[in-house]
């Protein structure tokens, strides 16, 4: 486990985060993924050695973890500004990844200028 910030080697967790492990399995195990399912294949449970953070990812580097209310939801990165949180903190999110201020400085910066070229021919 040298040098490795995440890790699936259980063997690596301590006794916290084998209680975590064990609730986020459990609300895996209750979760009605018809509604919001984001993971894709391969998912797998992992420790951040360095957070202390026990999360589900998945080969598309989706991550659930458990929210306030003990249900698995996906924590989420601004790909712009790198901020992150639970998707329904960060809400909304646009196609481009972005959060919200993320969002206004940038894809409506480019819409506007789109429309301004438009109106200008």
């Amino acid at each position: 486990m040298k040098n490795q910030i995440v890790t699936a080697d259980l063997s690596g967790f301590g006794y916290r985060e084998i209680e975590e492990a064990i609730k986020l399995l459990t609300a895996y195990k209750n979760a009605n993924f018809e509604e919001d399912n984001f993971f894709l294949f391969n998912l797998s449970l992992n420790l951040n050695v360095n957070s202390g953070f026990v999360f589900l990812s998945d080969e598309g580097y989706n991550v659930g973890i458990i929210n306030d209310n003990g249900k698995i939801e996906q924590f989420i990165s601004c790909a712009y500004c790198g901020k992150e949180g639970l998707k329904s903190e960060l809400k909304p999110f646009c196609k481009a990844g972005y959060c919200r201020e993320c969002h206004l400085k940038e894809c409506v910066k480019d819409e506007v200028a789109e429309v301004v070229k438009e109106v200008s021919k």
